[in-house]
């Protein structure tokens, strides 16, 4: 990913809208690195690390609303950039992992794995 992706701000919601959001069909990718999903991460998302993302993100539904997440939401910024250049709808979770719990979305702990 370059640096450009971090420069424009995408189209963002907050965590009770992606909360909202998820409820009606979105699709949340996880970018943070694996360390981080394994210890906590949001049932349903897909764990692409923003590393694997240029090369991975057409991989991805698009026939979905994709919202970004990280954990504060400054990677997952420049990941929804990264979506949208490829076509995909996409938006970013501003403040990422610490609204997500504020707005009471649901999480799981310990290393579980996703279905690939």
């Amino acid at each position: 990913m370059s640096l450009r992706h971090y420069f424009r701000r995408p189209p963002a919601v907050t965590a009770v809208e992606a909360v909202r959001l998820v409820a009606d069909g979105a699709l949340v990718v996880d970018v943070r690195r694996a360390f981080e999903w394994n210890r906590v991460h949001i049932p349903g998302a897909v764990h692409m690390p923003l590393e694997v993302l240029p090369e991975r993100c057409l991989e991805l539904p698009d026939d979905r609303l994709l919202i970004t997440f990280c954990t504060g939401g400054i990677r997952s910024a420049g990941a929804a950039n990264l979506l949208m250049e490829n076509g995909l709808d996409a938006v970013n979770m501003s403040r990422g992992l610490v609204d997500w719990r504020i707005a009471g979305g649901p999480l799981v702990t310990g290393e579980r794995h996703p279905p690939r």
